[in-house]
């Protein structure tokens, strides 16, 4: 059983925190991996930058860019979660498009994957045909789970699909927005929560996008096993700095 099937099985609602690799600074990547590991945070998605980052809001756009700036790089990445498994136990999920892992090469990609301790992928633009059609082998034999994505208007037909191709976990998009765009949860969006729930899928779902505090947190995590937060923690680093994670991570789920 992997990290992330570890991480999963635990007995409480999961917590993930999302940041983009070389922001705010080129080097910041491990030092706020192993920060919030430190902090509770039951797993990462270390965000792989890219120039066109369509899902993203500004927020992630702009650290996007920013680390792109920072000569940030798919090998410079890889060059810097080296060792990485010697300092952090938690499940590492790398989260990017599929441009530049394709550029890189994907079993080239996945070998590097598995060679510094990554224990899935999250690809938003990858086609869950094509990935079970041409990848999923790849995957496997690297022992990588991808993770895809649903949203309020992903028919039961296809979810039960991606359920069934799916090692690890179903990433909720509680929103068609961009990451970011959202404050609080409709009770539309919780019926929608609960509908997935009732689904009785194999794998658990984790919600990502519109959590940003302690309440969408407790909404998202009602139905769920888990939510992610990204463009919150990125405001963070705008405003505090790596200085005050925990902070941040206890404003939203105290210990």
């Amino acid at each position: 059983m992997n990290r992330i099937k570890n991480t999963l099985a635990q007995n409480k609602k999961l917590l993930s925190i999302y940041f983009t690799a070389g922001y705010p600074e080129p080097e910041d990547t491990v030092s706020i991996i192993k920060d919030l590991e430190k902090n509770g945070i039951d797993f990462i998605e270390i965000g792989l930058p890219f120039s066109d980052p369509l899902a993203d809001g500004p927020t992630i756009q702009e650290s996007s860019g920013v680390a792109l700036k920072n000569g940030m790089t798919t090998k410079k990445l890889f060059q810097q979660l080296e060792g990485i498994r010697e300092e952090v136990e938690i499940p590492l999920i790398i989260m990017g498009y599929f441009n530049p892992i394709l550029q890189f090469g994907v079993e080239a990609f996945c070998q590097s994957c598995a060679a510094v301790g990554i224990d899935g992928l999250i690809i938003p633009d990858l086609p869950v045909e094509e990935y079970n059609e041409k990848y999923r082998e790849i995957f496997e034999k690297y022992g990588l789970s991808n993770i895809f994505l649903i949203t309020p208007q992903t028919s039961e037909e296809r979810i039960r699909f991606i359920d069934s191709v799916s090692e690890g976990f179903i990433y909720m998009v509680s929103t068609a927005s961009v990451t970011g765009s959202t404050k609080g949860f409709t009770k539309e969006t919780r019926d929608y929560f609960r509908r997935i729930s009732e689904m009785k899928l194999r794998n658990p779902q984790i919600v990502g996008f519109g959590i940003s505090d302690k309440e969408t947190y407790g909404q998202a995590t009602e139905f769920a096993k888990g939510a992610i937060i990204g463009s919150a923690f990125i405001k963070h680093l705008n405003t505090s700095g790596k200085q005050d994670i925990a902070d941040f991570v206890k404003s939203i789920r105290p210990v």
